[in-house]
Formats: C-alpha cells, sequence, structure tokens
C-alpha cells in the first residue's frame, strides 16, 4: 500500500480520514441534482411555474367564463370590482438530453465490444475462456452500455468487481466455489464517488459514500474505502447532507482483507454531460416552442372584428344566417398576418446546431425519408460524425476496459493458482467497434469484384448466414437434389 494512503487509514481520527479522502479527487466533485434535472424533461425549467409563471388575467364584470380577457400585472394593486383568474401557458419539455445520450450510447456499444490476443500454451487458452465467460456471465454487453448512460449523463461512474462463495462448479474451466460478479457505482443511484490519487495521478484507493435505511428504519450514511489491500466501511447517522460534525464508527467486521493486490474498482470520469455545450440551445429551444404554442391557441380560432353597433347575432348552428347591425357597421374576420418562418427558421437552426454540436447524428424518419436507397459510402458518411465521438470517448474507455481485464486476471490469478504465470503473461487487447448499419450488398460487390467477379462464399456459408433454415446440412442437400433435377435429361421422371 502507498505510504501515505496507509498512514492515514491508520490515523484514529476517522473524521479526518473522510475528509481526506473526499479531498483526494482531481476534478470537481459534479452537480447531480443539476444533471438528473437537465437529464429528466419533467424537471426542465419550462415546467417551473417560477421560471415561466402562468398568465394573471382579468375578467370584465359584464362577460362570462369565456369572455373577453386583459394581461395583469400581478405586481401592481387592483382597485377594480373585476374578478381575476390563472391561464396557463404552454409548456413543451423536449427529452433532448436523453436522446443525445441514448445515441452516444448506441455508436459507443451497439456492436460488442472485441478482445484481441494472441494466447501461447493451454493455460493461456483456458484463461482467455474463463474470462469471456465471467464476461458473459455478468453480461458485458448490456454493463457496457450503462456504464457508458452513467459516464455519459453524469459525468463519473466506477464499477466493483467482488467474488462470490456458490456451490462447487466448473463453468470457468476449473473446479471452484467462487463465482465473480460486478455492481455498477453511479450518482444516478445516489452514489458520491471520491477516487484518491497520488501525486503520479494514480488511484491509491476509491471512496463511496452512499445512504441506506436500516432494518430499525434509521437512516444512516456509509462511507466506503478500497485499497489494494483492504476494504474499510464506517457509518454514522443522519442523511448524506448532515454528516459533517457527526460522529463516524467502524462497522463491525471491517476492514477486510483484499488479496488480489489490486484495487477491485474501475473509475471513470469526464469533465461534463455530453449536453453540457448545447443546454442553452435547448432552453431556448423549449421556450420558442411553448410561446409558439401559446400563439396558436390564441390564434387558432376564428375572430371577427366588428365596427358599429351590433342588433342581432345568429344561432349557434344556425345554416345561412347573417350578423345584423345598424347602418355603416362592418364586420370582417382578423386573420393572423404574420407567417412564422423566422420561427420556423430558428428552431430548425437551433436542433440542426445541437445535434451539429453534439456530435448525434439526425437519423430521423423525415430526415432521411428522402435519401431513398442508402448505399455503404453514404452511411459512413451519415455517421462519421458519430464516430469520431467513439474515438474520442476511446481514451477514457481503452483505459476503463484495460483495467477491468487487468482486475478479472487478478481474480484468476488468485482463484487458479495454476494460471499464475498465464495471468502475469497473456495480453488482452479490448477494441471499441462503433455501430454502423451495415449494407451487405455493397460489401458483396465490393468484395466480388477484388476476387475477379468469382464467388466469395460457400452455398453452405450463405445457408448459415440467411439463417432462415433451422438445419444447413438438410437445406444444403434438398437444393443439390433440386439442382439435379432441374439439370437430369428426362423431364417429370419420378423421384425418390
Amino acid at each position: 500500500m502507498n505510504s501515505a494512503i496507509e498512514e492515514l487509514l491508520q490515523s484514529e481520527d476517522i473524521s479526518k480520514v473522510v475528509s481526506e479522502l473526499r479531498n483526494g479527487r482531481l476534478s470537481v466533485e459534479p452537480n447531480t441534482k443539476e444533471h438528473v434535472a437537465q437529464y429528466d424533461p419533467k424537471l426542465h425549467d419550462i415546467n417551473d411555474t417560477q421560471k415561466r409563471p402562468d398568465k394573471l388575467v382579468v375578467i370584465d364584470k359584464d362577460s362570462d367564463e369565456y369572455g373577453e380577457v386583459k394581461n395583469v400585472n400581478p405586481n401592481v394593486e387592483q382597485t377594480t370590482e373585476q374578478g381575476f383568474r390563472i391561464e396557463p401557458v404552454a409548456r413543451i419539455a423536449l427529452a433532448i438530453q436523453k436522446l443525445i445520450v441514448k445515441r452516444a450510447v448506441a455508436f459507443t456499444f451497439g456492436n460488442p465490444v472485441t478482445y484481441g490476443s494472441n494466447p501461447e500454451g493451454e493455460d493461456e487458452k483456458a484463461l482467455l475462456k474463463a474470462i469471456n465467460r465471467a464476461f458473459h456471465d455478468v453480461k458485458e454487453k448490456t454493463l457496457n452500455r450503462r456504464i457508458a448512460r452513467s459516464l455519459y449523463s453524469m459525468t463519473e461512474v466506477a464499477e466493483l468487481w467482488y467474488p462470490v462463495e456458490v456451490p462447487e462448479h466448473e463453468t470457468y474451466g476449473f473446479k471452484t466455489t467462487k463465482k465473480f460478479k460486478v455492481a455498477i457505482f453511479s450518482p444516478m443511484f445516489g452514489d458520491r464517488l471520491y477516487p484518491y490519487f497520488d501525486d503520479t495521478r494514480d488511484m491509491v484507493a476509491f471512496s463511496r459514500q452512499f445512504t441506506r435505511k436500516d432494518r430499525d428504519m434509521i437512516t444512516r450514511t456509509y462511507f466506503e474505502t478500497y485499497t489494494k489491500d483492504k476494504h474499510y466501511l464506517w457509518c454514522c447517522d443522519g442523511l448524506d447532507g448532515e454528516v459533517a460534525g457527526k460522529n463516524w464508527t467502524l462497522v463491525e467486521g471491517f476492514p477486510k482483507e483484499l488479496t488480489i493486490g489490486k484495487i477491485p474498482v474501475i473509475y471513470a470520469c469526464q469533465p461534463q454531460v455530453e449536453w453540457e455545450d448545447v443546454q442553452s440551445l435547448i432552453d431556448r429551444l423549449e421556450k420558442l416552442l411553448s410561446n409558439f404554442a401559446d400563439t396558436n391557441d390564441y390564434h387558432a380560432s376564428p375572430k371577427i372584428f366588428v365596427q358599429g353597433k351590433v342588433i342581432g347575432f345568429a344561432r349557434k348552428g344556425e345554416a345561412g344566417a347573417i350578423i345584423e347591425g345598424e347602418n355603416g357597421a362592418t364586420a370582417q374576420y382578423l386573420a393572423w398576418q404574420n407567417a412564422p418562418e423566422s420561427v420556423k427558421l430558428e428552431i430548425e437552426t437551433l436542433l440542426r446546431m445541437i445535434y451539429t454540436i453534439t456530435q448525434t447524428p439526425d437519423i430521423s424518419f423525415d430526415t432521411v425519408k428522402g435519401i431513398g436507397a442508402i448505399s455503404g459510402v453514404a452511411l459512413q458518411l451519415l455517421f462519421m460524425d458519430a464516430h469520431l465521438k467513439v474515438q474520442d470517448k476511446s481514451e477514457i474507455f481503452s483505459d476503463y476496459l484495460q483495467r477491468r481485464v487487468n482486475v478479472l486476471k487478478a481474480f484468476f490469478k488468485q482463484a487458479h493458482l495454476e494460471w499464475s504465470k498465464a495471468c502475469d503473461n497473456l495480453i488482452i487487447e479490448p477494441e471499441i467497434v462503433p455501430y454502423i448499419i451495415e449494407d451487405e450488398l455493397s460489401k458483396i460487390n465490393i468484395l466480388t469484384s477484388a476476387n475477379g467477379n468469382k464467388q466469395i462464399a460457400s452455398r453452405r456459408a450463405t445457408i448459415q448466414r440467411l439463417g432462415w433454415a433451422d438445419n444447413v446440412d438438410e437445406e444444403e442437400k434438398a437444393i443439390i437434389n433440386e439442382e439435379d433435377r432441374e439439370n437430369s435429361y428426362y423431364q417429370n421422371e419420378p423421384t425418390i
């Protein structure tokens, strides 16, 4: 254990220990409350009655509930005998932040992560197979998407690998009573993460603060720390924000020994949420659409402007009726002459800038319906920005996935001593494959052309790739029999 962190954890002043471990971050703790509010459309500012108040209107004393209304300044004292009511304003909240995150997650981990390796010897081959099995058991593809979703929406995430006792099995290729599982730590779940780095920016400890209600229904705050040697857990009474000045106590049974020689936690962070640079644009778009909706509500129904005195109105539903007025009285429909072209232009511009700045491809139906059949090259151009974004994210995830592999190798090294050398020597390199819709026809044409317009796959491989037949062998035999009958000299000859 790093001498500085070891000295810190041996201190009897737990409050000092906890405070120091919190201060070991290299970045500012994320504003989880703000990120959650931006991520959830129901919590957007457009739905806040303080930031976007409803309209206070006054009803003329001779008017009914549906009579003419006037806007009233609520800050000005009203001395008239007029009544008041609240006119709700339109509130259009858009889940654009969720869309940005969803698209980023899909392009990053829409395809499974590939692990490049060239194992030598039976032990390394068996180890690679065991690691793949461990990834399968924890549903690695889903795990990666959850990790990316938390990182993109909350700026940080961590995962803890740990063994559990199970009945003896040989799932990993050897007899063992251990099974390896993983848990996700994220601000999305109420966790506060505190990685502790030394002067060389190596993570020498990882801490998590969380709140739980015990069986006695008392709320307690817990603070746990992982090093390469030990696992500490402290607790105190009270909610998360009330821990200052409280007495921390070490939970019974802790610290626990960790024997793999590594911190079993993998941590990742990024400077800001995916939508940070376009948050103001999203706010403007929601306000613009809401105001436009209000305008439509006011002007959707035709209104009649009357000049002069009206003697009588037509009855509701009366066909061919007229409005009767005195000499000189005129009546005409009020038409909304201001075409919303400027509003439409601003909406389109805002959406385009949001997609462009966040490198989010606009693949909505309205966008691609006019393109027709998209070639492989066109698809690559359409998704180029998203793929460039994935390349940027690989700076985070390449190291993250590599640390995951190393932690799992450390567990297998301890669980099966015969693999000790293999765990040290086996190189496994994870690679992220950005998602793209494959144009099979273009790919086949390119490969066929490169092969001199000759066949590039066997009939059996084609049948298997297509996936229509349950039994590839029987389907291939049936095709051969049909070809033999078609090529036979005799027509309609009996078949066996």
